[in-house]
């Protein structure tokens, strides 16, 4: 992963993909995965979201995962919570009541060190990554939460006009990474309003993803 490329975003502030309220998608479509007070919910790629504060505020448990670590510096801090911080090999893990969040390379994070996972918001995460890393990253998603259900969050636009990140995923793909461990089901597709930078038109899709 380009550790560079988002840190630099971090450092510059350029952070727009950081929404100042819980994503509605979140907050109308999570009941889909029919999760109960104190399942654990996997954010991958976390960032500083208030999804994590909306997931909390709602008795979720929270574990996350993310590349630089002034993300979760900030997260902890707007949260107004003072974490644990230990090392696991290259991971660094933050902790405190209800949450956990391992700073680092995702793919160096294990089943083992994540713990249990009930349930994972993709709301950020697979959209994040070059059509190179994503087929390696959805394998290693489904290693290390055995294969929990998802609701995941894509967009879809012309590639040619923008490069991303977000890049553009098609239902085809999404079909093509988890048709043969899960039950698909398209929850929502919808225009989002003035595009992407306000000039490419682009669709927001939601799925739910069960197991088989």
């Amino acid at each position: 992963m380009d550790a560079s490329f988002w840190l630099q975003k971090w450092q510059n502030n350029d952070i727009g993909f950081h929404k100042s309220e819980a994503n509605p998608v979140l907050v109308k479509y999570f009941p889909e995965l029919k999760k109960v007070k104190d399942n654990r919910v996997f954010v991958p790629l976390c960032g500083k979201t208030l999804d994590i504060a909306w997931l909390l505020a709602h008795g979720y448990r929270v574990v996350g995962a993310e590349l630089i670590e002034m993300a979760i510096e900030q997260l902890f801090t707007e949260l107004g919570v003072e974490p644990t911080i230990s090392g696991i090999g290259d991971i660094k893990h933050y902790s405190a009541k209800k949450i956990d969040i391992f700073v680092g390379d995702i793919f160096d994070l294990s089943g083992e060190m994540l713990g249990r996972v009930d349930a994972i918001y993709d709301r950020a995460a697979l959209v994040a990554l070059p059509e190179a890393m994503r087929d390696r990253y959805t394998v290693h998603l489904r290693e290390i939460t055995e294969q929990a259900p998802q609701l995941l969050v894509t967009f879809e636009y012309d590639q040619n006009l923008m490069t991303g990140p977000p890049f553009s995923i098609s239902n085809e793909e999404v079909n093509r990474h988890y048709r043969d461990s899960y039950d698909l089901t398209l929850l929502a597709s919808t225009d989002i309003p003035g595009g992407f930078k306000g000039k490419y038109a682009a669709e927001q899709h939601v799925w739910l993803l069960q197991n088989d």
